[in-house]
């Protein structure tokens, strides 16, 4: 079906993603590969620069415990964990999508969302924006 497909996913709230994992297999079938991708705010808009090196190891933190996350994560999975690829990058979430879809030649992003309520309805949720601006098919799962 789909070769390539990426995966955003927040770590610090798994369970909205356990019904895409599942839509994410069934679309990777026996051949495709799933990227987990879960994005950090880029501190670059912060004015700490007096903070400059503990910022720098905060994010190095923040960045581990991304990457140990997704990889617990991998194994929810019922496919071959060589299949599964894990990314961890700074920036807007809906940027970073579509910067690493156009990188990996991706087929299509599967995306967790909650239901919507006023606030993401008024605000806009990263989902939206995701659907709104990317270049390939977006399933949302709910």
């Amino acid at each position: 079906m789909y070769q390539t497909i990426i995966m955003p996913v927040d770590v610090f709230e798994m369970e909205l993603s356990d019904k895409a994992v599942r839509h994410a297999e069934f679309l990777a079938q026996s051949e495709g590969v799933i990227h987990l991708l879960h994005v950090l705010p880029a501190s670059a808009s912060l004015s700490l620069h007096r903070f400059a090196a503990d910022l720098r190891r905060f994010e190095e933190h923040l960045q581990q415990e991304a990457q140990t996350r997704l990889s617990t994560m991998v194994t929810h999975f019922h496919i071959d964990s060589s299949r599964i690829h894990i990314h961890v990058r700074f920036g807007n979430v809906r940027d970073v999508v579509n910067e690493l879809a156009e990188e990996l030649s991706a087929d299509m992003v599967v995306i967790a969302s909650r239901n919507p309520s006023i606030s993401t309805h008024l605000l806009g949720s990263n989902a939206a924006n995701i659907v709104r601006h990317a270049h390939i098919p977006v399933l949302v799962v709910r």
